[in-house]
């Protein structure tokens, strides 16, 4: 059990920093939900979304192939950072040259054809193009201190960052416009620039939060060697462009939705549904959360783990305590939803002008349960990328993710003019849970670990049951969905009490 305590060790600092950082990015929901307009959340949703794709790209699958690449050569780990390090740093020169010479055509494709600010599209666009440089910059970096076994200063470089840009936006949308309207010293000076609910403030708050962590990080990047080692890189590039083409796919699958709202829906409401989306979308995150922090811990122990003998019964039990975990959250959250989204969004209805107003985000409710369940999907998938990633085959990864991101686009592009970001939603789920099954078949028949799918599958089908009588039937009841989350745990603890009792015992 002393592997499965490492990494049961390793994976809660990972997730305890990474939930602190989230909750505290959290933060910033109800907040740009409160001090921007609906539109201005949907520019958000939309440039992240596209930024999400990019980032990608820049990091060119090189963060997987480092961690293969040092449990390959243990003896020359130096060599390994430097070719990792500096094929991103030459991808980030080239986008970066690029990006300036077409920047007139990239603001025109933002605006979509609508009649918006060209000049604050084009701050948008150059912010952003400083904050995916200096995020790539950071992957490797980043990588080596989980390889070096330090999740402690990871979680801390994360933690200082997310509190750098809640304060800078605390600063710019709320602490301005109060000192403005009491004419606080300094008043004449804010008010001769400033300009109430613009969502430049958040690009820029994230734009000096990126300078930041490079400064956090200059111990690892000074480690940089001006030694590159071709032969090597062959072998790592043979092992990466999968990969890259991998992430890509599984951006789209994640992203690409919130790009086609806005493209196919009319001018005139498309960045309104992309923000009731994207502001819906936050509840689900709170799964999402959970994923990030297992992953984060379980990459490197996975790689550093397969040359155990009992390596293959290890992954299965960590995928039975990963699926018992986000089938409990799952269920909680859907229990909780509408607490969840009073926070985020805030009231059901407000009081205006004498007149009863509905919250516009409200309306997109209905989008959590699938999302939450795409989120189980892409967890498992998660788990189960491990065979083709330790068996150097991850041309497996880019025939699955490329499925799912042709499914996810297909579907979207069929059903977005009709049912919106419902539509959506949906396919999310549909293309994570396709993905895992492909992931689970080729990984069986390929590299077979004894996973439990009995166990698994009916866990899944529990809280999935669960979380429709909690959300439709009971229609979104807190005591029953509650009560239906408390039968739920118990039942676990129940089911596997022979193997909590083992484990508590040692």
């Amino acid at each position: 059990m002393s592997t499965a305590k490492k990494f049961a060790g390793q994976t809660a600092i990972y997730g305890i920093s990474t939930m602190v950082s989230r909750l505290i990015a959290f933060i910033l929901t109800p907040l740009y939900a409160r001090a921007l307009p609906v539109t201005g959340n949907g520019v958000l949703t939309a440039m992240y979304g596209y930024a999400s794709v990019i980032n990608a790209v820049l990091a060119f699958g090189m963060e997987t192939t480092f961690f293969r690449y040092l449990n390959k050569h243990e003896n020359n780990k130096q060599q390994v950072y430097n070719n990792a390090f500096g094929a991103i740093i030459a991808l980030c020169i080239v986008f970066l040259v690029f990006s300036l010479l077409f920047l007139d055509s990239i603001i025109n494709f933002l605006l979509a054809g609508a009649a918006k600010d060209h000049a604050d599209y084009s701050f948008y666009v150059k912010c952003f193009l400083f904050i995916l440089i200096t995020d790539a910059f950071c992957v490797i970096p980043f990588a080596k201190i989980r390889a070096d076994g330090k999740p402690l200063r990871y979680g801390m470089i994360k933690f200082l960052n997310i509190i750098l840009v809640l304060s800078l936006n605390l600063f710019f949308l709320f602490a301005i416009p109060y000192i403005l309207k009491h004419e606080l010293p300094g008043y004449q000076w804010f008010a001769s620039w400033y300009r109430p609910k613009w969502v430049g403030y958040v690009f820029l708050s994230n734009t000096f939060a990126s300078i930041a962590t490079i400064f956090l990080l200059l111990p690892e990047i000074l480690k940089l060697r001006l030694k590159f080692s071709m032969a090597m890189f062959k072998e790592m590039f043979v092992y990466s462009w999968p990969v890259l083409i991998a992430n890509i796919s599984f951006i789209v699958n994640e992203s690409i939705d919130k790009a086609m709202l806005k493209q196919m829906l009319p001018a005139n409401i498309n960045d309104h549904e992309v923000g009731i989306y994207g502001m819906c979308a936050k509840i689900a995150l709170f799964l999402s959360i959970f994923v990030q922090a297992f992953r984060l811990g379980a990459e490197p122990f996975f790689f550093s783990h397969a040359k155990n003998k009992n390596a293959g019964e290890t992954y299965a039990r960590i995928m039975n305590y990963f699926v018992i975990t986000v089938s409990i959250i799952c269920v909680a959250l859907v229990a909780n939803v509408d607490i969840l989204a009073y926070i985020i969004v805030g009231k059901h209805t407000a009081i205006v002008n004498n007149h009863i107003v509905e919250n516009a985000y409200w309306s997109g409710i209905g989008v959590v349960p699938p999302l939450l369940f795409g989120y189980l999907s892409l967890g498992i998938y998660m788990n189960l990328s491990i065979w083709y990633k330790l068996s150097d085959q991850t041309k497996y990864g880019l025939y699955i993710s490329g499925i799912g991101a042709i499914l996810t686009i297909v579907l979207n592009w069929i059903f977005i003019p009709k049912y919106s970001y419902m539509a959506s939603a949906w396919i999310s789920f549909a293309a994570y849970a396709l993905m895992m099954i492909l992931s689970y078949l080729w990984g069986q028949k390929n590299y077979p670990i004894p996973y439990n799918l009995k166990k698994n599958l009916t866990y899944i089908i529990i809280s999935g049951a669960l979380v429709y009588l909690s959300f439709s039937v009971f229609k979104r009841n807190i005591f029953i969905g509650n009560g239906l989350l408390i039968l739920f745990g118990l039942g676990a603890i129940y089911a596997e009490r022979k193997e909590l009792k083992v484990i508590f015992s040692r």
